[in-house]
């Protein structure tokens, strides 16, 4: 009896032993920390294409109507980004525009532009000088014109260094003067020389600075 009580009193202290040995604490591991959050840097140089339509206000006398018009052109420019997330910068760009609807064969234009980023969204406003490339001046002394431009857009940063946008821009280049003379009936008057324009466009950015683009 003192044999089968000896040995039970053993199995259950072995029992016992084993079972504290699987309570023992298992090594904690560290969680692996999560990635850096990208980092969106809109500051450095830029070149790109655009392409879009554009319409007159449909009140010249020569192409009155406001058909629409296949534009197509380039824009270089520059960005810097600071406050933290405000962007200034200043851009040139040129579209050529299809088409006899209208008095223009080209639109050029230098402006300022002012936007603020949402991380990888830029949502600008921009202005400034505008220079249109008229096809003749029909005896006005006006070949081209000088004149000014707004617009706003939103600009996206979806790849490395690369970045799409959207964009309406107006161009006004004042009111010309006209008379018609023989063998046309005599006539004189004045209409508005502009152009509203939307384009959508891409950019490869040369960011420099702190950070990636992102």
């Amino acid at each position: 009896m003192k044999k089968i009580l000896l040995a039970t009193a053993a199995l259950i202290v072995i029992t016992t032993t084993a079972s504290a040995a699987d309570l023992r604490p298992r090594t904690y591991t560290k969680a692996p920390p999560p990635p850096p959050a990208p980092i969106y840097n809109w500051t450095g140089f830029y070149i790109g294409g655009h392409i879009g339509g554009a319409f007159n206000t449909g009140n010249n006398p020569f192409f009155g109507n406001s058909d629409g018009q296949f534009i197509g052109g380039g824009q270089i420019g520059a960005d810097y980004q600071f406050a933290p997330n405000w962007v200034a910068g200043i851009e040139a760009n040129y579209s050529f525009l299809t088409g006899n609807s209208t008095l223009n064969r080209g639109l050029g234009s230098v402006t300022g532009r002012l936007g603020y980023a949402f991380g990888p969204a830029l949502v600008y406003a921009k202005g400034g000088y505008a220079w249109s490339d008229t096809r003749n001046n029909f005896g006005f002394g006006q070949a081209n014109r000088d004149g000014y431009t707004v617009g706003a857009g939103i600009e996206y940063l979806f790849a490395q260094n690369w970045s799409a946008k959207v964009e309406y821009q107006y161009y006004d280049y004042g009111r010309v003067n006209f008379i018609t003379l023989p063998p046309l009936p005599v006539a004189a008057g004045s209409f508005r020389n502009d152009e509203h324009t939307v384009k959508v466009g891409l950019n490869y950015r040369f960011n420099f600075g702190p950070g990636s683009t992102f």
